[in-house]
């Protein structure tokens, strides 16, 4: 997954983020806009888990998502 695309089309995207990470509020994801290491720091504190555990968490995402084109 490239996080330049996620990033540039943040808007399309964040609905996906937000029915994985129901516990990530709008102004999480607002401040989070596309950017992969913002998200790892949020899951971290949202979740209470680790960072080696948000990661392993946005690869599984990434890997589910990969086939993501901007409408």
């Amino acid at each position: 997954m490239n996080w330049d695309i996620v990033e540039g089309n943040w808007k399309q995207f964040k609905g996906k983020v937000k029915t994985q990470w129901g516990k990530l509020s709008d102004d999480h994801l607002d401040v989070i806009a596309g950017k992969r290491d913002q998200l790892a720091g949020r899951l971290q504190e949202s979740y209470g888990i680790t960072k080696d555990e948000a990661e392993k968490q946005i690869k599984r995402f990434e890997d589910a998502n990969k086939d993501f084109r901007p409408s």
